[in-house]
């Protein structure tokens, strides 16, 4: 049994990864603004508010863990949401750094994966507009900060392209920095699966300092 902080944990993805991590004996800190939007009960979750914009509240919150998991996304809808991914993002990985804690595993984005002709995703006029400012800035964490980052084991899991609530089938691919499609030329996850190899990696380790990505 491993000590996570879960950042985001009332998310799409963060909610997924919340259910796989109890559901596999781990014992989670959720950290959300709303704690009234977190509806499980378990004995080895605990819910704190707590608003990670705020360096203090991360570090304090993240101290003894033996892991952060960051799902943090400020909302589609929101207007700023590109703008918040930047400044909160750096927050965390710097409330990370002061905790002392070693392992940040990040719910990175499909956008700066690489299509078969060497153009990104995010780069091949197939992503709406309106998500790409916001895509662009998950991609800059990747590219700028944590590339830099030597202090902290960390990695940053791509999901596929589509990703959408299905089955938990524990069967999928696994790949670094090409977005992996099927024989249609399809990206697909299920979040249930996506959170199987998030947790997979927290249990077992196999990237450090570096992406990963999945797909059926």
């Amino acid at each position: 049994m491993k000590k996570i902080v879960l950042i985001g944990a009332s998310g799409f993805v963060g909610s997924a990864i919340l259910k796989e991590a109890l559901d596999r004996g781990h014992n989670v800190t959720a950290v959300v603004r709303h704690p009234e939007k977190i509806t499980t009960v378990h004995k080895n979750l605990t819910v704190k508010k707590g608003d990670v914009s705020v360096i203090d509240t991360v570090t304090e919150t993240c101290k003894g863990a033996d892991a952060v998991i960051s799902a943090y996304n400020p909302g589609w809808k929101n207007p700023d949401i590109a703008e918040e991914t930047t400044r909160v993002y750096r927050t965390i990985l710097n409330g990370v750094r002061l905790s002392g804690v070693k392992r940040f595993l990040v719910a990175g984005g499909a956008g700066s994966l690489v299509l078969s002709h060497g153009i990104r995703l995010m780069d091949a006029g197939v992503m709406p507009e309106f998500i790409l400012p916001a895509v662009r800035a998950l991609a800059d964490i990747y590219f700028i900060d944590l590339m830099a980052e030597k202090s902290i084991d960390w990695v940053f899991f791509s999901p596929a392209g589509n990703l959408q609530q299905g089955e938990r089938t524990g069967i999928f691919r696994l790949g670094k920095d090409d977005l992996i499609v099927n024989e249609k030329g399809e990206s697909n996850i299920s979040v249930q699966d996506y959170a199987v190899a998030m947790i997979d990696e927290l249990e077992k380790p196999a990237h450090h300092r570096e992406r990963f990505t999945i797909g059926y």
